[in-house]
């Protein structure tokens, strides 16, 4: 467990040095990676995907717009929808983030290239089925 602990704050260190200046952090990070790839997706699909609230959402969510690096509109197919897309700056942030952290996964299953297959295949069961894993109450 320590490993993944300090694995992770490796991973998410570069971003989070990135967001600091902007007064952004790693939910802004995490909204920005799925709304760049599924550029009009609704809020209630982001909320799903981040296992989030829409209260816990709308704060980061609500900041990110009025730095101009999201844009809501209302979906073409429901009026009643919110569809959300980066902006050309929010594109940028977004790749600049997310490469840093490409960047460094490409570099450790370099090392290690034999480890890749495994370390997707934990990392895909982990990610599938989250509550599968939870102690009983």
């Amino acid at each position: 467990m320590e490993s993944l602990f300090y694995g992770y704050r490796t991973f998410t260190s570069l971003p989070d040095e990135m967001l600091a200046p902007l007064q952004l952090a790693r939910v802004h990070h995490r909204i920005l990676y799925f709304v760049a790839r599924d550029q009009g997706l609704s809020v209630n699909t982001l909320l799903a995907r981040l296992g989030i609230s829409k209260q816990a959402l709308n704060r980061p969510l609500r900041e990110l717009q009025t730095k101009g690096l999201v844009i809501a509109s209302t979906a073409r197919h429901d009026a009643r929808v919110k569809s959300l897309a980066l902006s050309e700056s929010g594109q940028v942030l977004e790749e600049q983030l997310s490469s840093s952290q490409r960047d460094l996964l490409q570099q450790a299953f370099a090392q290690s290239p034999e480890s890749e297959a495994g370390w997707r295949k934990i990392m895909s069961i982990l990610a599938s089925n989250q509550r599968a894993f939870r102690p009983p109450a």
